[in-house]
């Protein structure tokens, strides 16, 4: 059994799949975030271009 868990402990097969998870988490993260600090700002202006069009329109 110690032999088993010295190898389970030193093996790395999966260390890369570790880190591809983490990195892609942190980056859906950022992406979140940034959604969410722009987002007041691109309604206003999304609001703004509405009313543009509509008083264009004859």
């Amino acid at each position: 059994m110690t032999r088993f868990l010295k190898n389970f402990i030193a093996a790395e097969d999966g260390a890369i799949t570790v880190d591809w998870v983490v990195l892609t988490a942190a980056t859906v993260g950022l992406g979140l975030i940034i959604a969410v600090a722009i987002k007041p700002s691109a309604l206003a202006k999304a609001d703004n271009i509405a009313d543009v069009i509509a008083a264009t329109e004859p």
